[in-house]
């Protein structure tokens, strides 16, 4: 079995040559401090109302027409608001959905996925509880997603 020396303790002033200096015995302990409760890791993100809240009002600043909200609340497990809007033009869907996502994120809400935007006929918007769709007015009329989500039967065909 190997014999293990240990070095020596430096010389008290050999330390101090060197600008060591020994640790003070509170520096040594963190139990002697009192514990702190960790500072939150992000914001709050808001609810889907204040989303849906946020997202109207910024529409309606931006002065996009026909405005539809469906509550999907219940019947879909992705999202509880789907919002349909529409924009005169491709650069209005693009600024109107621009604005859109610039007003969430000030709000705090992260993650938001947006899809659209180089062609700017359809922009889409998935902030979480809340799905926006910027639709031109001929996309719109083409795609009609209100029907889709309301339920009914199509205006073609009887109900059986």
């Amino acid at each position: 079995m190997p014999i293990l020396i240990r070095a020596p303790d430096p010389e008290p002033a050999a330390v101090a040559a060197k600008g060591y200096e020994p640790l003070a015995t509170p520096a040594l302990s963190r139990a002697a401090r009192p514990r702190r409760a960790p500072a939150p890791v992000s914001p709050k993100r808001p609810d889907a109302k204040e989303t849906l809240r946020l997202v109207l009002a910024t529409l309606d600043d931006m002065k996009a027409e026909d405005i539809v909200t469906l509550n999907l609340t219940g019947k879909t497990s992705f999202c509880d608001f789907m919002v349909v809007a529409t924009g005169r033009s491709q650069r209005h869907v693009g600024s109107t959905a621009d604005n859109v996502l610039k007003d969430l994120s000030a709000a705090g809400v992260r993650g938001v996925r947006v899809e659209g935007v180089p062609q700017c006929d359809w922009v889409l918007i998935d902030a979480g509880d809340v799905i926006v769709h910027v639709f031109r007015e001929e996309v719109r009329s083409f795609y009609n997603l209100e029907k889709m989500w309301t339920g009914g039967p199509p205006a073609d065909r009887p109900a059986n």
